[in-house]
C-alpha cells in the first residue's frame, strides 16, 4: 500500500479485537474496503474470491502528498490470518499482513514490504447511503502525527451539517501547546463515500483532508493533505 516512511510519529491504535466465531476464508473480505495504514487511507472492493479491484489512496510520504490507484489479490486462511498484494497503476507493488477482526468486517494490518515501517486497520463500508444527503452527524475525531518537523494531536467534536458545512470544537496539541477552539469549515463527499475536508480552528491555520466513510457511516478515516503534513486519524459517531 505504499505506506509511510518517515521520521515523524503518526498513528497508535488502541484497538478492542472481536475474532469472528467461525472459519474464515476469502469470502469473509467480500465487499467495499476502507483503510488507514501508516499515513495513507484508502479504499478498495473486495470480490470474495481473492481478488481487489477498483483501488485508490492517498498517501503522505514525509509530508509529500501524493494519489494512487491500483487492483490486486489477497487470501484469507481458515484462521482469519491473510495476506494481500496491491499492484499500482504506473508501476510499483505493495505487499501486507492482516488479521481479521471485528466479526469479519474489518482487519488489523502491517505492511510486509522489506524497509517498510507501517501498520493500521481496515473496516468495510457496510451499507450507507454516502453524499451530502442533508443528513446531520456528529463524531469525535482524533488525530496525531508532524507538521512541518514539530509534533501535532487533535481531539475534536465535528459536526457535519449533510450539505458541506462543518462546526465544532476542539482541543488543538501543536508541539505542546495546547489550543482549545470552535472550528468552521466545509466538506464534500461523493456517492463513493469518499470525500474532502477543510476545517479551520479559531486562531489556527486551515487543515485539508482527504477522507473515506466506513463502518455504514459511523466513522470516517481521514489523511491531512496539507504540505510538510503526515497527520492521520479518524472520526466515530
Amino acid at each position: 500500500m505504499n505506506f509511510l516512511r518517515t521520521s515523524w510519529p503518526v498513528l497508535l491504535f488502541a484497538v478492542a479485537i472481536a475474532v469472528p466465531a467461525s472459519a474464515c476464508s476469502d469470502a469473509t473480505m467480500n465487499g467495499v474496503v476502507g483503510y488507514l495504514v501508516g499515513a495513507a487511507v484508502g479504499q478498495f472492493t473486495a470480490d470474495g474470491a481473492g481478488h481487489i479491484s477498483a483501488g485508490s489512496q492517498t498517501v503522505s510520504n514525509k509530508g509529500v502528498i501524493s494519489k494512487q490507484t491500483f487492483t490486486g489479490t489477497y487470501s484469507v486462511a481458515a484462521n482469519c490470518t491473510g495476506k494481500l498484494t496491491l499492484n499500482f497503476t504506473g508501476g510499483g507493488m505493495a505487499t501486507a499482513n492482516f488479521v481479521i477482526d471485528n466479526v469479519g468486517k474489518g482487519a488489523q494490518i502491517i505492511d510486509s514490504g522489506s524497509g517498510t515501517l507501517a501498520s493500521g486497520f481496515s473496516l468495510a463500508q457496510g451499507v450507507v447511503t454516502c453524499g451530502l444527503t442533508g443528513q446531520k452527524q456528529t463524531f469525535a475525531a482524533n488525530l496525531i502525527g508532524g507538521k512541518s518537523g514539530v509534533h501535532v494531536a487533535y481531539v475534536a467534536q465535528v459536526i457535519l451539517n449533510g450539505k458541506g458545512g462543518v462546526s465544532g470544537s476542539g482541543t488543538f496539541n501543536v508541539n505542546g501547546a495546547i489550543t482549545a477552539a470552535t472550528i468552521t469549515g466545509t466538506y464534500t463527499e461523493t456517492s463513493h463515500c469518499l470525500g474532502t475536508m477543510k476545517i479551520t480552528p479559531s486562531g489556527l491555520g486551515a487543515m485539508n483532508f482527504n477522507f473515506v466513510v466506513v463502518a455504514a457511516g459511523d466513522e470516517i478515516l481521514l489523511l491531512e493533505t496539507d504540505a510538510n503534513t503526515v497527520v492521520a486519524g479518524y472520526m466515530q459517531q
